[in-house]
């Protein structure tokens, strides 16, 4: 498929450490030489990457989104393959091709006046890519799980999903942000925008938006809509343990009659290397629960950690948070 970049054992051999007595998990992750083998495979989940900050640039955040897939590919190889892992569960597909966008990206000139619409041509090149990839993967009756780049992404994985089953997908999104802003050109914040003025969103659920950066022209749509709730950060920090639980299965109520997407933003958890990073939010540790109750949600149909920008100081426990996301919901919905 034009725009995949297919690994196999030798692309990520040299990112493995091995160590004596142990098995790790890269080493028993599954491989493809062809996506037609994708549907007789017996692995439930497809795990992509998608090394790409252009859509966060074309929306004024802070680039370095890009970095997230390495990152998490040199912390979730060298997991733990044990009982409760679950590595023969995941085929490691590959990542989405980004390098001539990301080239091109970097050769616009930012005082030119249509920098940003440039960037946003980018991205829909980018977007064709993606939900070409969502719609073969969920097609093959596995359940994608993508990792890197920003939420402009999310479109694509909404697109390639409706392309797949022929109808409009709901959508929970653990985020600080709507996404929802004006369809100008394409960029990080508003990929849920052109999703719905396209008829491929279904319900649509924010969990853990924060008032102080949502417009009120955005609040001002969505109290007219019937597909679309929110629940403000604001109000979740109040919350005990179980009143935040509750509040979360009842956004999951909101979008759990049909297939839904399950959407992180890691702009919504507190002190993490991110395009919009926050100092208050959720932890790390709230937002695992919140995964783990989602997937075992047999309507999950694919999970997208977006947003996470690295640095070097920080990229080994950026990749570490995010293994531990996939794993939560790998394990969570193993046995579904």
């Amino acid at each position: 498929m034009e725009g995949l970049k297919l690994y196999n054992f030798k692309s990520i051999e040299k990112l493995i450490f091995p160590r004596k007595g142990e098995e790790k998990f890269g080493k028993k992750l599954s491989f493809i030489e062809d996506l037609d083998e994708l549907k007789e495979h017996r692995a439930k989940f497809v795990l992509i990457g998608i090394p790409e900050d252009i859509g966060v640039r074309a929306n004024h955040g802070k680039p370095g989104t890009s970095r997230a897939w390495e990152a998490t590919l040199k912390s979730l190889l060298n997991i733990q393959a044990n009982e409760y892992t679950h590595p023969e569960s995941l085929i490691l597909l590959g990542h989405i091709d980004c390098t001539t966008e990301m080239q091109k990206a970097s050769n616009i000139d930012e005082a030119d006046p249509n920098y940003l619409p440039k960037l946003g041509d980018l991205i829909e090149i980018i977007d064709q890519k993606v939900s070409r990839l969502v719609e073969f993967i969920v097609s093959a009756g596995k359940i994608p799980l993508i990792i890197g780049g920003g939420h402009n992404n999310a479109y694509a994985n909404i697109k390639g999903s409706v392309k797949a089953t022929g109808k409009a997908i709901n959508v929970l999104n653990i985020d600080a942000h709507t996404d929802l802003r004006k369809m100008e050109h394409r960029h990080s914040g508003n990929g849920f925008s052109f999703a719905s003025n396209e008829g491929l969103l279904g319900r649509y659920s924010i969990f853990g938006l924060a008032h102080n950066y949502t417009p009120q022209y955005i609040f001002d749509e969505i109290r007219i809509s019937e597909k679309i709730e929110f629940r403000l950060m604001e109000e979740l920090i109040t919350f005990s343990p179980e009143e935040l639980t509750t509040a979360f299965n009842d956004s999951l109520e909101f979008v759990r009659d049909e297939a839904f997407g399950l959407e992180l933003d890691c702009d919504v958890m507190k002190d993490f290397p991110s395009s919009a990073q926050t100092p208050s939010g959720l932890s790390i540790e709230q937002v695992r629960h919140f995964i783990s109750l989602a997937a075992r949600i047999p309507q999950c149909s694919y999970f997208h950690i977006c947003e996470a920008a690295p640095d070097a100081g920080n990229s080994g426990q950026t990749g570490k948070a995010i293994s531990f996301f996939i794993t939560d919901f790998t394990n969570a919905a193993y046995g579904r």
